[in-house]
């Protein structure tokens, strides 16, 4: 049963991510900001390969943090934000 479990929310988080994905594409950031964000989707998509769990709810977090408009800043510095 809980493999049941994981395997609906490996779905939910591929879909979440395949969206995240397009969402930030969609922005309308500079060049920078775009890569910044991408980046840090990259690294929760490598975390989701070791613990699924964590990874998505880093994913709510980050896609809160977009939807709420805080965005990473752009320029110098960016690099630190994405391992966060």
């Amino acid at each position: 049963m809980e493999r049941d479990g994981q395997l609906e929310l490996y779905d939910r988080v591929a879909a979440r991510l395949r969206d995240a994905h397009r969402t930030v594409r969609a922005l309308q950031v500079p060049e920078d900001v775009r890569q910044a964000l991408t980046r840090k989707l990259l690294i929760i998509t490598a975390a989701a390969k070791q613990d699924l769990p964590l990874a998505a709810r880093r994913l709510d977090r980050l896609m809160e943090d977009v939807d709420a408009g805080r965005l990473p800043p752009a320029g110098p510095g960016r690099d630190e934000e994405a391992a966060s």
